[in-house]
This record gives structure tokens, sequence and C-alpha cells, in this order.
């Protein structure tokens, strides 16, 4: 937060803040140098949180809609249309806000697969640890696998990791055709000897134990440079990064950061019981990743200063 609170503000398309905590983050976010929220949903609705919860939005664009479905459409047309550089969930659904965005016709869709990373602070843990993907993908086939492990590792290089280490997690550390997320794990490690996943380090499968503790490694005789000390999870599937996400939280006084990529821009995902600080925290993460797509982006790109407010 200290880092993107050091560069320009980016102009984030608000989609649907009518709870206080949705709106709170973007009042926030405004306060504290992170973004320019233009708020997209039904005004009165707005208006009203905002008066019950005493914020002042009066120096915010507010654009009118009508439900939440047309908010999710009309944040993602400011962001397609170069308006936005940034998406931000409001109080809708995720289904609503990812709906709009991957629609054919107007969405945000690249050729890469949409992923979730929550960036988590664990007190346990002895530097910042991604965990991926814990909220869109349900059972990610290996494709997908590739594509939710670049798209952690490129997060990474734009928070100054200049090589992440990814561990790949199953159950077991050894390859089992009983376990198939052991055999992606594998065919994952290969493609990065390939090419086909670069920028990072990939081990695995590896069980939790010994992705975590370098001494539990050595006591199973594993070798390698990721485990014990890995930036990335690559979760087997949603289900265990999503109980691991929320157990990191709820029972080991994590803080968590959430944002969606593989899109034209990042998304500004968090669950809408989460924190203030938490989205402050992930409103950060979605800056810096801008700030390092301006920063390597050909004149003309898709990337444009628009979107940056003076």
């Amino acid at each position: 937060m200290h880092a993107a609170r050091a560069l320009e503000p980016i102009v984030t398309a608000v989609a649907h803040p009518c709870s206080e905590a949705a709106l709170s983050a973007a009042v926030q976010g405004f306060e504290q140098h992170l973004i320019v929220p233009v708020l997209v949903g039904p005004r009165v609705r707005i208006e009203g949180v905002a008066n019950q919860a005493g914020l002042d939005i009066s120096g915010l664009r507010l654009i009118d809609t009508a439900h939440s479905h047309a908010s999710a459409d009309a944040a993602v047309a400011l962001v397609r249309s170069g308006e936005a550089g940034l998406l931000m969930k409001g109080s809708l659904h995720t289904d609503e806000l990812l709906g709009a965005v991957v629609n054919k016709d107007t969405g945000l869709r690249t050729g890469r697969r949409l992923s979730h990373v929550f960036l988590m602070d664990v007190p346990a843990y002895h530097k910042l640890l991604m965990v991926t993907d814990a909220a869109i993908n349900i059972v990610p086939t290996l494709e997908d696998k590739r594509d939710i492990c670049q798209n952690a590792i490129d997060l990474a290089h734009a928070l100054g990791i200049a090589q992440p280490k990814v561990a790949i997690l199953s159950a077991v550390e050894t390859v089992t055709p009983r376990i198939p997320s052991t055999l992606d794990a594998a065919a994952l490690c290969k493609m990065a000897e390939r090419d086909q996943i670069t920028g990072g380090l990939l081990d695995g499968p590896l069980a939790m134990d010994n992705a975590i503790s370098a001494e539990a490694a050595r006591i199973k005789g594993i070798r390698s440079v990721v485990a014990g000390d890995p930036d990335i999870l690559l979760m087997p599937d949603m289900e265990a990064g999503n109980i691991l996400a929320k157990q990191l939280t709820f029972m080991g006084q994590a803080e968590a950061a959430g944002v969606v990529l593989g899109a034209r821009v990042p998304i500004i995902l968090t669950s809408r019981a989460d924190s203030v600080r938490a989205r402050l925290a992930s409103c950060a993460v979605a800056v810096l990743m801008v700030a390092d797509r301006l920063a390597h982006a050909p004149l003309g790109g898709p990337i444009s200063a628009p979107m940056i407010a003076a």
C-alpha cells in the first residue's frame, strides 16, 4: 500500500458499490491516493448508503444504472473504452461482474484464462505468499493451470519479485496416476522447462508440509529450491484454494488482498465479508500491476495514460 500511494492513482470503475463496505473502500481508496473511483450503480441507493455512512462522494463521478447487471455492464464498458484502468467489484455477486467481463462481444477477455490470486501476509510465514486459484476456476484443466500459474508469476514480477518460486500443491509429493493433480504438477514443471511457462521456478507435486517447511522437505529427502521458500502456492482446485485462503485468514490471522488477472486490466475482486483494509490492499496490488504494465507497454498499446488521474 505504501508503494502504491507513491504512484499516480488509477481511474477505477467501481461496479455497484451499494453497501457501506464497498462504498467505503472506494472512498478510502480515493482518500489514500490509490484510485479515482467512478461509482457505477443506482444513484438513489449509492447516495443513500453515503448519507447513512457519512461518506463524502460529492467529488466523485457517479453513473446511474437500474440494477446490478446494468452496473456490471456499464463498469466494464468504461474500462473497454479506456476511461478507466481498473475494474472493482462492489456489492454485486462475483458471477454478475465476471459475466460482463467474459462477454465475447463487449467484455475484457484476452487469450489468457481468468484467475484469482490471494496475496497474503501470513504471520507464521517469512514473506508474502500468493494462493491461486481460490475463487474462479472450479476444476482447472492442465491448460487452465498453465494460465493460472503464468498470471501469478506476472503479478509477482509487478511486485518486484524477479524470479518467483511456485510450489504446485497436491496431497503427496510423488507422481501417481491415482491423483490427477500430481500428473498436472509434473506436466507443468516440464512445460516450464520448455518455456511454455516463463519467469518463475516451478516444483511439484509438493504436499503442503514440504512446500512450506524446508525441514519437512529435508526429512522426506526432497531436494528443491522451492520447498520451504515458495512465493506462490498453485492449488489443485478451487475448493482446496478457497479453504486454505480462508483458513489462513480466519485461523492464521493473515491479511489478504484479492485480484483477478487474465483480463485486459486487473480486477479488484474481494468478498462481501472482507474488511475495508483488505479492499484497500487489493486496490494497491492492482495499482502496482497497472503501473508495471504501463512501464512495459508499447506506445499505442491497450493500456494508456487516460487511465491515470492527473
